[in-house]
């Protein structure tokens, strides 16, 4: 590629340092461009300042009324849900793509290894959350095996890990989450619950996965599941299996009632997942950060790729 897409990264906290690092350190593709936030005191905007990137305290209206802002292709949105509908419709006014963090699902839902592919062309990208970038391929790998009916996660993170933007978002998180499992993982039901764990050390992001799933054949689901990891492991290296897939069946003697739904027969597929950070600017330990981060640098910088191909 003869040059480099320039990008603009709005939310100068934890996310979004984290992401401008990536992108400087890592992306043969996007080209920092601008810096925007809404504390002139924020490490995220004397760490760009430093490096030479423009930056703005006065949020995405004050980027649009620099020269940068004619230059800057894509738009990654690391503020809130609520931000995100404002800073939607100035990028939308300006013809600039949006790839949103927030749980503000305006856009349609992507998670990179199970449907980025639909959605390149789309002017607004929803990443829905850190549990559902964990979780939801897990579902997908279990639903492409057997239909599944019911999905419940539980997404285990630090405290240390969840910021003002994560705590003030927490109803949003667990709505986005459930429907990102019936719309992208393909669960006929969907539940999700965040815990913030307070321990000290603090623990590494984990998460738990219950599908319950029309009855087939068990290895099958163990190695579509094993199969996913590995796909999910080629932009989030620190993403495992905590130990193998179990299962437990469901039949017409001993039936599972779901909610809403009534009896139930099948299997019972249980995943237990460990998601480690790499390190570039947040801790090991926030890998519920640094999954949302690598997915959104993944899906832009497929965006790009497509768009370049096509000029």
């Amino acid at each position: 590629m003869a040059s480099k897409a320039k990008v603009a990264i709005v939310g100068s906290g934890n996310i979004g340092t984290d992401l401008m690092i990536k992108i400087m350190r890592t992306s043969d593709t996007l080209e920092m461009g601008a810096m925007v936030g809404i504390d002139p005191d924020s490490d995220g905007l004397a760490r760009a300042a430093k490096i030479g990137v423009a930056t703005t305290h006065e949020g995405l209206d004050g980027l649009t009324k620099m020269p940068e802002w004619k230059d800057i292709v894509l738009v990654f949105d690391a503020t809130s849900a609520g931000a995100h509908k404002h800073n939607a419709a100035l990028c939308e006014k300006d013809g600039k793509v949006i790839i949103d963090l927030t749980p503000a699902a305006v856009g349609p839902y992507v998670v990179p290894v199970v449907n980025a592919d639909q959605h390149l062309d789309a002017n607004n990208i929803n990443m829905v959350t850190c549990g559902g970038q964990a979780t939801i391929p897990m579902v997908h790998a279990v639903n492409r095996v057997a239909t599944v009916q019911y999905a419940e996660i539980v997404a285990s993170i630090s405290s240390k890990s969840a910021g003002p933007g994560t705590r003030a978002n927490i109803d949003e998180f667990t709505e986005t989450t459930s429907k990102g499992l019936e719309v992208v993982g393909g669960a006929a039901q969907g539940k999700a619950i965040i815990v913030l764990n307070p321990a000290e050390p603090p623990l590494v992001m984990r998460d738990t996965v219950y599908t319950l799933s029309d009855d087939t054949d068990q290895e099958k689901i163990a190695e579509s599941v094993e199969e996913m990891v590995k796909e999910v492991q080629s932009y989030v290296p620190g993403y495992r299996l905590k130990q193998e897939v179990q299962f437990e069946r469901f039949g017409s003697n001993n039936p599972l009632y779901i909610p809403g739904r009534g009896d139930f027969q099948g299997i019972k597929s249980s995943i237990f997942l460990e998601v480690e950070g790499a390190g570039h600017y947040l801790p090991k330990y926030a890998g519920n950060l640094d999954i949302m981060t690598s997915a959104a640098l993944q899906t832009a910088e497929r965006v790009i790729e497509r768009r370049m191909a096509t000029v």
